[in-house]
């Protein structure tokens, strides 16, 4: 785990802290301690100095408004901006005084840099078009483009696998690492994600921080799974565990065409692994979605009891931890409990009177089971010549206020025989 904190106004302890935890959400684990770029920056110096002796970067010092007249020149003249060599072969007898100069790249001007990459190849790039970068600021310190050759050499980095953004960036660390002697990681540049609409993967479309799909009801094995899936396949796999993926993970099997980012199939797999997931687990975690909603109860003892006898049935139809907790709603409503606009047309007069009845042959306790209540509420219905449909929308619309709820016979266990039936009698 490295840190690439050179940028030091981005590089906030907040910042730093949410992709820790952002990771450990995703069950990602690193070895030993993280490496902090920024503290590495003695080395980095060094790697420069060692440079310089060698003639391989060199002092410049241009003043904000020469760069700044470069630019507008390049744009005048329609090409992209890059830097003109201005001090590549001056001496430090003519610096101007009070500019602390920076420290350049001598980057070669003639010829080709080729990338050898995994999954895009050769890829090649004219020396001409790449000029000479920045290792040290100005005011000392090094540049991520130097950083992170020092630090990739130094903790022995075998592989670089990221975004196809980062292509031009390969070919200038490449020219880096052949001044310096050392022989480059292998290259893997990986398209980057689309949104739906096959656009640049945007925050509109998705492009979070991984707290964000924390809070929108995502459990971290689904994540995992549709992650790994976006740009790399196995097959016809679509589903499968972190340790099938470890194994079959290979460089071959990324495809060079950019992956799209399609909510419905996250949700679809977040579904698959919730109905999966065990019921404990699950309980806690849709408890820590409900104590974010008004009217969370104050006592959450019995609360967490009859979530807990609901879970087998509310699971069966929720997306996302927060389709459970909208799902579960009908456990935290005090009676007198309020009815939807469908609930109270459930409601009729006959249907009333129907549940009056169903309420005095309800099983006791002893029978107060999902199995228990089924066989209730059939034998009832025989006797009236009832099909379920007749009975089954107006007890959902009484014992949950709303039109849809998780089944029947998984709301009555759910609630326990008390608090059902009293939610019965408040509406006979």
């Amino acid at each position: 785990m490295r840190i690439e904190d050179t940028d030091r106004e981005r590089s906030t302890d907040e910042a730093i802290d949410a992709i820790f935890a952002g990771l450990r959400w995703l069950g990602l684990e690193w070895d030993g301690e993280p490496v902090y770029q920024f503290a590495q920056q003695a080395r980095h110096v060094e790697i420069v100095e060692q440079l310089l002796a060698a003639g391989q970067a060199y002092r410049c010092y241009c003043s904000p408004d020469e760069l700044t007249a470069m630019r507008e020149k390049a744009r005048a003249e329609g090409r992209p901006m890059r830097y003109d060599g201005t001090w590549r072969e001056r001496g430090a007898s003519d610096a101007p005084d009070g500019i602390p100069p920076v420290i350049r790249f001598k980057a070669p001007q003639d010829g080709r840099t080729v990338v050898v990459d995994q999954v895009m190849g050769d890829v090649k790039f004219d020396n001409d078009q790449l000029d000479d970068l920045i290792l040290l600021r100005s005011d000392g310190t090094p540049t991520y483009m130097l950083s992170v050759v020092v630090d990739d050499h130094d903790m022995g980095v075998t592989h670089i696998i990221r975004g196809d953004d980062h292509l031009t960036n390969a070919a200038r660390q490449a020219q880096i690492y052949s001044a310096l002697g050392w022989t480059p990681p292998v290259f893997s540049h990986v398209p980057l994600i689309h949104g739906s609409d096959g656009a640049k993967l945007s925050k509109r479309h998705g492009a979070l921080g991984a707290e964000a799909y924390r809070d929108m009801g995502y459990l971290p094995e689904a994540m995992r799974n549709y992650l790994v899936r976006l740009g790399w396949s196995h097959g016809d796999d679509e589903i499968f565990s972190t340790d099938q993926a470890i194994e079959w993970f290979n460089l071959d099997s990324i495809g060079k065409s950019p992956a799209r980012f399609d909510f419905a199939k996250l949700e679809n797999l977040n579904a698959h692994y919730i109905r999966l997931a065990d019921d404990d687990r699950l309980t806690e975690l849709t408890l820590t979605v409900m104590k974010t909603l008004e009217g969370w109860p104050t006592e959450n003892g019995t609360f967490q009891t009859r979530l807990r006898a609901a879970m087998p049935g509310l699971k069966e139809r929720a997306k996302t931890l927060v389709e459970l907790a909208e799902g579960a709603d009908y456990l935290r409503v005090s009676r007198p409990i309020e009815l939807s606009g469908k609930a109270k047309k459930a409601l009729s007069d006959d249907a009333r009177v129907v549940l009056g009845r169903l309420a005095d042959v309800l099983p006791q306790e002893a029978g107060w089971t999902t199995d228990g209540l089924e066989t209730a509420v059939t034998t009832f219905l025989e006797s009236e010549d009832l099909k379920l449909g007749k009975v089954a929308q107006p007890l959902r619309a009484a014992l949950t206020g709303g039109s849809v709820s998780p089944g029947i016979y998984d709301v009555l266990a759910s609630l326990g025989r008390n608090e059902a039936i009293e939610r019965i009698r408040d509406q006979v």
